[in-house]
């Protein structure tokens, strides 16, 4: 990781850069309710719960975090302050609460958990030891508050279940839409959310938190960044699906059993309140005013990412909530302070219906190498 130079200065954070919107306790409520009718279809055609959101797991896979050396003082916070190395796992997944044929193309999703991570934590994560980082394939959210995502979730909650051949046919089409304007420069997030993500191999993409966390004594950004060369040499590629309900497992598979992986986990300092709001999270933050700048880096070993105990451990014992971390990266924003009420509903929910309790980091942490 190359030395990285300040060159502006970040925004302090302080309790007051967050602003409830309107009836956001009432929003929580009927967002939680939503999820809870998403997993409640899911399991009754299951015989088993998953995941509200992000239920399919393309590969899970264990590795380890390295905190760069002589980092900057704005970017030595929380986590990062001190050198040192954690067990790290991770689950890459598709967005959707049902399970569906890979040729339904949906956002995808990196859900990172740090372990055995000393230090103060949230009210959530009492007596837990990890770090979280919520992941997707897009820099910004799709929707600028917990109270328009609300909308949004309640479309693909009615959809959920829903015939899968439509929703394949659907993505075809729309896919092509989506290939039609990217390639004149443009692209739309409105087809991409209706299924017209390209189906590309989920290794080669970036992973960005979207939301804005407190770093420390600032406000900042995460992304994840595969930096190994057989990864970099991945974006864009496209996947064939044809016949092959599981091919991005398949491909994820292929490509961790034989080479492994390395990313950076990198951190864009917010500079400017006004234009990298905290409340906004449909905004990109203009990588030009503070670039994503290296504070980590995540080495992964080759090995078997599905079919593992530690998949299943993570898929049916563990969640992965922004909440459960340090106190110096405190979810941000309307859209993160939604995810408090729901992640732990969800977990909740699998847990009772599947008689199975939820153990956050615990059971992986036996189970590292």
């Amino acid at each position: 990781m190359k030395e990285i130079l300040m060159l502006t200065t970040p925004a302090t954070y302080s309790p007051s850069v967050e602003k409830a919107i309107e009836d956001e306790e009432q929003v929580h409520r009927d967002l939680t309710e939503t999820m809870r009718s998403i997993e409640e279809t899911t399991s009754k055609d299951y015989g088993h719960a998953v995941r509200a959101v992000h239920a399919k797991a393309h590969g899970v896979f264990q590795g380890e975090l390295t905190i760069a050396s002589n980092l900057p003082a704005e970017l030595a916070q929380g986590l990062f302050a001190s050198p040192g190395t954690y067990k790290a796992v991770m689950r890459l997944s598709t967005q959707p609460g049902d399970i569906l044929d890979d040729a339904v193309s949906a956002a995808r999703g990196m859900a990172l958990k740090v372990l055995d991570v000393p230090g103060e934590r949230l009210p959530e994560s009492k007596g837990e030891t990890s770090q979280n980082f919520v992941l997707a394939s897009d820099p910004a959210f799709a929707a600028p508050d917990a109270k328009k995502f609300l909308g949004s979730l309640k479309q693909l909650a009615a959809t959920t279940d829903k015939a899968e051949w439509a929703k394949k046919a659907l993505s075809a089409t729309f896919r092509g839409l989506e290939d039609l304007l990217e390639a004149v420069g443009g692209q739309s997030a409105m087809l991409k959310s209706m299924g017209g993500v390209p189906i590309t191999h989920p290794l080669g993409g970036t992973y960005y938190s979207q939301t804005a966390f407190r770093f420390g004594d600032y406000i900042a950004k995460f992304a994840l960044v595969p930096v190994s060369d057989h990864l970099t040499q991945l974006k864009g590629q496209r996947v064939d699906v044809t016949g092959r309900p599981d091919a991005l497992r398949e491909e994820v598979r292929n490509t961790i059993i034989e080479q492994g992986g390395e990313w950076e986990l990198r951190v864009q300092l917010c500079t400017d309140l006004n234009k990298m709001p905290v409340e906004d999270a449909s905004v990109v933050w203009d990588e030009k005013a503070s670039p994503y700048q290296a504070v980590a880096r995540i080495m992964v070993a080759p090995q078997i990412s599905i079919g593992t105990e530690v998949q299943e451990l993570t898929d049916e014992q563990v969640f992965f909530s922004p909440w459960h971390g340090l106190s110096a990266h405190q979810p941000l924003g309307s859209v993160n302070r939604a995810r408090r009420h729901t992640y732990e509903m969800s977990a909740e929910f699998r847990s009772k219906f599947n008689g199975c309790p939820m153990h956050d980091a615990r059971a992986l942490e036996a189970v590292t190498s």
